[in-house]
């Protein structure tokens, strides 16, 4: 069971390092700065000349692919800053930002 468990970490891991979509700069993910982070990503979809989808689609991919993959392992402020990422992507390709998600049930 160990052995799997180890197999599906690395399968993650090499499918950000390796992906046949998009040559990402490395470390993009750790930047400070969402801003950054969402450059880096937008830029690495435009030059890819592999990806399927359009370039706002394929780093938004690879962004949404990094956070559900870290899991419990990316700390609050870090998935904060990825949150913040998709923001500024979505900016910067001139789509709406995201709806704000209700908490709870709504009060009458």
């Amino acid at each position: 069971m160990a052995t799997n468990r180890r197999r599906r970490r690395r399968w993650s891991q090499g499918v950000t390092a390796t992906s046949n979509a998009l040559d990402l700069e490395p470390g993009v993910f750790k930047h400070g700065d969402p801003r950054r982070i969402a450059r880096s990503l937008k830029r690495s979809a435009e030059r890819s000349s592999r990806r399927k989808a359009d370039p706002f689609r394929s780093a938004m991919s690879m962004l949404t692919f990094y956070v559900n993959r870290a899991g419990k392992q990316l700390g609050a402020s870090q998935r904060r800053r990825l949150e913040a990422a998709k923001d500024e992507l979505r900016s910067l390709y001139g789509r709406p930002p995201r709806r704000a998600r209700s908490r709870g049930r709504a009060r009458a």
